[in-house]
Order: structure tokens, then sequence, then C-alpha cells
């Protein structure tokens, strides 16, 4: 550990250099020759000029839930000391810092009766997942997070820290939102917020082995025709591994689970949901009013660092019959742990914005994460072998792929953006980090 011109940097060997690298995703971990443990604006300004000056690749990383840039051998900035969050109740927006979770975002608007557009998990860094897109619980009524950013401050590879709006750099700001952390690294951003306080939502669940998978998933794929776009769900399916860390009442069981979250009154939301409850008989039905600073209980997403690979693939309608096929080969047969998630998508998602979010054509989401553990002697190729059998699936109908689930999947660009949109950020890239010192981040947070 050193306190080189006041900043506080690790380097391997010292102490505190475990602990600092450290993110939620464990499968991946790199081993940055430099740690820049940023405070401030300022702390990140001379990492990235230090960096530019030696040559080192940069890699940014804020809870680690997704994974840093290429940082290995390079130079890790680690931005969860810049945790400020303030909220403008008159204007709506929220001002965070770079190393801020959205948990820290919702208890704090939700002092105003405002609520943020955030994800599923409550400890994904706010920042990351919007540079992202930010595909949020509430998105088919308000769209991405990232289509309600104000304006960004972000550090460029000359080591500027640049204020960035679409009137000051318009193409820049373009770029930035959807683009992830391949043109610089954001130290804070203001997004605006929306008016909700309270919700109706929860999770459905049924169990895999007493109601036909397939049954379920056609019958919330034809009730979804029906609900207006203030509804947003998905539909997930899992065999819970039999470990301590989960409840009793998950421990080996095969689910099926329909989640929803709709800004409507209790009573329409009691009208719209009645459908999914015919589908079958329950193993447990949350569906309720709640307000907003219970919505991470919709999900309930496991809150424990481990490690995983997952990708994503987006397409115009969906396939149901293929989506049958996959709970199949995703389910018990499957012999190891594959979590799938199909969301349905447009309504405010397919208006056009001024960012760089790609394929808002696209109807749904498929997602399928596969949990491992190095340790044990998993075969990396297979899990990918398996996801690109699962993904194989949709090919005919895919539209591409979204950064903020490419979970460990990075490695690949093919899908991420449509050519129109990857060469005007390949225009961003040769103007702002010409010598690629900055290696997107891939995954959420």
């Amino acid at each position: 550990m050193d306190f080189t011109d006041g900043r506080l940097v690790y380097r391997p060997g010292d102490d505190g250099y475990e602990e600092e690298i450290a993110g939620f995703q464990t499968g991946f971990t790199q081993r940055p020759a430099l740690v820049f443990a940023a405070g401030s604006a300022d702390d990140v300004v001379a990492a990235v000029s230090y960096a530019a000056q030696a040559g080192l690749p940069v890699g940014v990383q804020a809870t680690g839930h997704g994974l840093p840039g290429s940082s290995e051998g390079g130079v890790l900035i680690s931005t969860r000391r810049m945790d400020s969050v303030r909220v403008d109740a008159d204007a709506r927006t929220v001002t965070v810092g770079a190393g801020v979770s959205w948990g820290r975002v919702v208890e704090a608007a939700a002092a105003h009766g405002l609520a943020p557009l955030n994800g599923s998990a409550p400890g994904v860094g706010a920042v990351s997942y919007t540079l992202g897109g930010g595909l949020g619980i509430l998105a088919r009524e308000f769209g991405y997070a990232a289509d309600h950013v104000r304006w960004l401050d972000v550090v460029t590879a000359d080591g500027a820290l640049r204020h960035v709006t679409a009137e000051s750099e318009p193409e820049l700001f373009w770029g930035l939102l959807g683009g992830g952390a391949n043109l610089g690294v954001v130290t804070a951003l203001e997004i605006g917020l929306v008016p909700v306080a309270r919700l109706y939502g929860g999770a459905i669940e049924f169990d895999g082995r007493e109601v036909d998978p397939a049954h379920v998933l056609r019958a919330y794929e034809a009730w979804t025709r029906t609900v207006p776009d203030e509804l947003t769900s998905s539909v997930a399916a899992l065999v819970y591994p039999d470990i301590p860390q989960l409840p009793p009442h998950l421990r080996g069981r095969y689910l099926i689970t329909v989640r929803v979250a709709c800004t409507g009154s209790e009573a329409a939301g009691e009208r719209l949901v009645a459908p999914l409850r015919e589908i079958g008989p329950a193993v447990s039905d949350s569906l309720r009013e709640m307000p907003y600073t219970e919505s991470h209980t919709i999900h309930s997403d496991p809150d424990f660092p481990h490690s995983y690979y997952g990708d994503s693939v987006v397409v115009g309608e969906l396939d149901v019959e293929a989506a049958c096929e996959l709970l199949a080969l995703t389910g018990p047969a499957a012999g190891r742990m594959h979590v799938v998630q199909i969301n349905q998508l447009g309504g405010a998602l397919a208006k056009p914005a001024g960012n760089a979010v790609p394929h808002r054509e696209a109807g749904w989401l498929v997602r399928v994460l596969s949990p491992f553990d190095p340790a044990d002697g998993t075969d990396l190729g297979a899990v990918r072998a398996a996801q690109d059998r699962a993904f194989g699936l949709f090919a005919p109908g895919a539209v591409g792929r979204l950064l903020n689930f490419a979970f460990a999947a990075g490695e690949r660009d093919e899908g991420l953006y449509d050519g129109e949109t990857r060469k005007r950020l390949a225009g961003l890239k040769a103007t702002y980090d010409p010598a690629n010192l900055f290696r997107r981040n891939y995954g959420i947070g």
C-alpha cells in the first residue's frame, strides 16, 4: 500500500490489495499491476494520466457485478469510495458518484416520493449499469435508465475531466450512454427520477415438476399480449442448488417464476394478474401493493458474491416453441444450474433516444446465466458450449445482444451493436481514446 501524492494505491502483495480487487463476480478476477482506490474525480484524473504515460490498460470497478475492462497487468480504478448521492426533489433528479449502488439511490429518492430507474438488484452499481443502457423493473413504462441522464462527468484518455451534456458535446454524450466504459471513466452523472412511491408487483412461483414449464411459458407469453406498458414483467426458470446459503424451501426446487412490476393501483394490478393465478397451483404468490423501497423483493436476486458466466439475445418476436425447448435444455436434465430469464420489452424501450443503446426494435430479451465454481474443476468450455446450444435456438429471429447482460461473455463483440451504432462508436473511440486505454466493462455494475 502506498499513498503517493496523497492517493491510496495498492500493488500486488500489499495488505488490502486482494480486498480492493474483490467484487461480486468471483469467477473472473484479474491481477492489475496497480490499483488506484479513487475517492474523487482528481484521483481518477491522476490514475488515467499515470496509465496513459506508462502505456497501461485501464479497467474500472465499482461493485464488481460485471467485469472490469482488461486491467490484467495494468491499472484498475476502484470507485467504491465515490459514493455521494444528492437528490433534487424539485427537479426530480439525482446526482450519483461512480461507486454508488442502486439500493442507496432508491432509499434517498423514496424520501421524496420518487424512484430511480434501477434494476432488480440493489447492490448493482448505478453508474456502470446506466452506461450499459440500464434495463430496469419499470422499463416498459419509462424506457432505459440511459434515456434519463442529464449530464455526465467523465475523465477521457487525455486526462481531461469533462462535463458532458447533450448540448456541450452531443456525440460524446450519445456514445457514453450505451457504449459502456469504453470512452472514459465516468465519475458522476445526473439522472431523472420518476414520481413513483408505490407499485403493485411481486412474483408467482410454480413447481416445474408439478406444473408443465411449457404450459407456464405459453400462458405467460399469451398474457403479455394483453397488458399495458405500465406493466413490466419477466419469467424465470431455474433448478435451485441444495446449498446452505438458500432458504430451506428453495433448496433443490425447480421453479418457474413470473415477476411483475406495475405502477397502477392495487385494484388494477389484481385484475391484470388474475390470468397468471389461473395457470396452475402456485408454490408461492407475493403479488401485492408495496412501497417502492421493497421493489428488490420482486426478483430477490442473490446478494452474496459468486462466479457466473452468462449472455443474452434479443429477438423481435418470441419463438415460444424455442423458448420451451430452452427450458427443457436448462432444466433438471441439464445436470448443472442454469438461470433462464425471458423479459418482455417494447413500450417505452422502443422509443428513439439520443444515445447509443441499441436494438430498440426488439420485443423480447432472453438471458441465460450459469453459476460455476472454478475451484471445483468446472470446465468453463462446457458451460460456454451449453450456452451456445441454448442461444442457438433463437438464432433465426435474433436481433443482437445487450451489453449489460454479457456476463463474462464480453470477449465477443458480435451482436452488441447494429452496424451504424458500431461505426459511430468506433469514430468516437478513434477521437477520444486512439491508444485504446480503456477496455470496456462487461456486465452490470
